[in-house]
């Protein structure tokens, strides 16, 4: 598949140069003149790299670099700043933007190819996105009650993430690699559950307490593989919140969850936040012993879980989110039913 480069620049020679090297190389290219029109096309058009001048009116290069990385939801883009600023600092104050690459003017052809091909080498490891949603999958398709579950629990994360980062206590820590990661890895929460039996998985009914135990495991067994993955790359951070996520999402903020009754604070926020979005989406979708909750039961029933249940930061993002929830909830919905008739 041909990448696809997006040049922004306000320079209507040095676009179109750039543009048609990359076009005798087989490259699909499209061209914008700022910053402004860059980010309207990277909002409906799947992007690999951005060829971004410095110094553009409306937005420059850094501040178009800034607005790419807290966009989530479009995926990696790797950033090349195409400038004659060629000082340390100015590097440096690029490199913080999250600038990936810089070419300086005036640019040599066979320099531009060279780096482009570097950017694909790196834009090969976001394949990582499709092999944990495969993953997660194959526990998924032993589940037979989850449905759209993963897809719902991505699109949840994201939502209260972007709150909790607006204006809440934990807003310096909800960065934007925090938020991808969240997003990326959620799909594993409940990887362990290729390890339950399938009498209990699979039960047409609510559980013994002995089944329950024995389900309960499936935080662990998820841990565990996921540890034991780490150990090859330690470097990994996505496999590290992964891995928070599998064994943290079903403890209780009172410490009265599993598997090790932990509380508050010692809870890893990022289990904390899959702690709420898993049990909205297990309340919003019908199972075998229960008809789905509407919207507002269970907004009621985590407003009762509140400092409980869950933490209270959260919840109270969620209650500020709970529209785009909702939305959520009716366009990844089993049928549908819901939303046809609000059509």
């Amino acid at each position: 598949m041909t990448t696809k480069i997006l040049v922004v620049d306000d320079d209507p020679i040095v676009a179109t140069l750039v543009a048609v090297n990359l076009v005798k190389a087989g490259y699909d290219v499209h061209k914008t003149c700022d910053g402004i029109e860059a980010l309207e096309y990277l909002s409906t058009n799947r992007v690999g790299i951005v060829i971004s001048d410095w110094n553009m009116p409306r937005l420059n290069g850094l501040e178009l670099c800034k607005r790419i990385r807290a966009e989530v939801g479009i995926g990696y883009v790797y950033v090349i700043l195409l400038t004659s600023h060629d000082k340390p600092t100015q590097k440096v104050a690029g490199l913080a933007a999250g600038a990936d690459d810089f070419l300086i003017k005036p640019f040599d052809p066979r320099e531009l190819l060279e780096r482009i091909r570097v950017a694909e080498r790196i834009l090969q490891l976001e394949t990582r996105e499709a092999l944990i949603f495969a993953m997660a999958k194959l526990a998924e398709s032993r589940d037979p009650e989850t449905g759209q579950h993963l897809e719902r629990v991505q699109r949840y994360s994201l939502v209260l993430c972007r709150e909790l980062a607006i204006d809440s206590p934990y807003a310096d820590r909800i960065t934007p690699d925090f938020t991808r990661l969240i997003y990326q890895t959620s799909p594993l929460h409940d990887i362990g559950k290729v390890g339950i039996p399938d009498a209990v998985l699979q039960k047409p009914g609510r559980l013994t307490s002995e089944e329950f135990e024995i389900m309960k495991r499936h935080t662990q067994i998820g841990a565990d593989a996921i540890t034991a993955t780490l150990q090859h790359s330690p470097s990994a951070k996505f496999l590290t919140m992964a891995r928070e996520i599998a064994i943290s999402h079903h403890e209780k903020f009172d410490g009265t969850g599993y598997p090790y009754g932990l509380s508050g604070e010692d809870i890893p926020l990022s289990g904390r936040v899959i702690a709420l979005v898993d049990v909205y989406d297990a309340l919003t979708t019908k199972r075998v012993y229960k008809s789905a909750f509407t919207h507002e039961t269970a907004k009621q029933i985590i407003i009762e879980g509140r400092g409980k249940h869950f933490d209270p930061v959260i919840v109270d993002a969620f209650l500020n989110a709970e529209v785009e929830f909702d939305t959520i909830r009716l366009l990844l919905s089993e049928t549908n039913e819901e939303l046809a008739v609000m059509v």
